[in-house]
């Protein structure tokens, strides 16, 4: 899940900077219900504040009305 927020979340900042990204650090995970083989997932990712070339993220994974995960992750966006 903090995987799939993590390229959801370099989708959004690449399209902001029209460059590649990658994963600087995972702030924070919580997981909070498993989910279940056959459910729907949904993602949502959302910047918080950017700082030069890195973005800080939060980002939530849902089921139906039901809050499996939330993660605070920070990408960069550029070349290393």
């Amino acid at each position: 899940m903090v995987e799939g927020l993590a390229q959801l979340a370099g989708v959004v900042t690449v399209q902001e900077e029209g460059e590649g990204g990658f994963l600087a650090a995972i702030d924070h995970a919580e997981f909070l219900t498993p989910y279940r083989s056959g459910e729907t997932l949904c993602f949502a990712v959302r910047v918080i504040k950017s700082f030069g070339r890195l973005f800080l993220m939060e980002g939530e994974v849902t089921s139906g009305e039901t809050t499996l995960a939330r993660a605070t992750l920070t990408l960069g966006v550029g070349k290393l």
